[in-house]
C-alpha cells in the first residue's frame, strides 16, 4: 500500500478534473508544462487522472508580491525567457496581460478560463487558434 498524499486524497477540486482534457491537451502544438501552486504534486496526481506524462514544473521564486499582479506574472515571463507561451489560469487580470505586454518581448497570450466552469470547448478553440497563428 502507498503512502496516504494529502493533496491526492483530500483536494476539493479533483472530482471536476475532465480525464479527456489530457488527450487535448497533449495535441496542442506546443510544450506543457505545469505553472502550477500544486508544483511536482501536479505530476504525481494532476497527470495520471489527464493521462499526461511527467510534465517540467515551473519553480516559483519565493515572492512577496503585493498589488495588482499575480503573483505568478513575473515568474512566467522570466521562465519564458522571451519565448511565445500561454498561461492558462484562472485569476488572470487585465493588470497581468498589460504587464506582460509591456515587459515580454514574445508573444504571450493569458488566456482567464472560469473557475466554476473550468476548460471549454470553447478555451481550446482560443488557445488553439493562438497557437497556430504564433507559430
Amino acid at each position: 500500500m502507498s503512502p496516504s498524499n494529502p493533496v491526492r486524497d483530500t483536494h476539493p477540486l479533483l472530482h471536476r478534473v475532465d480525464p479527456e482534457h489530457g488527450r487535448r491537451l497533449e495535441a496542442l502544438p506546443c510544450d506543457l508544462v505545469w505553472a502550477t501552486t500544486w508544483m511536482n504534486d501536479a505530476n504525481d496526481v494532476l497527470a495520471p487522472r489527464l493521462g499526461l506524462p511527467t510534465l517540467p514544473v515551473v519553480d516559483w521564486p519565493d515572492s512577496d508580491e503585493v498589488g495588482v499582479l499575480h503573483w505568478k506574472t513575473r515568474g512566467l515571463v522570466e521562465w519564458a525567457q522571451g519565448r511565445p507561451f500561454v498561461w492558462v489560469d484562472d485569476e488572470i487580470s487585465d493588470a497581468d496581460q498589460q504587464w506582460v505586454s509591456t515587459h515580454h518581448p514574445g508573444p504571450a497570450l493569458l488566456h482567464r478560463v472560469d473557475p466554476r466552469r473550468g476548460l471549454t470547448e470553447h478555451d481550446f478553440t482560443v488557445i488553439e487558434s493562438w497557437l497556430r497563428r504564433a507559430r
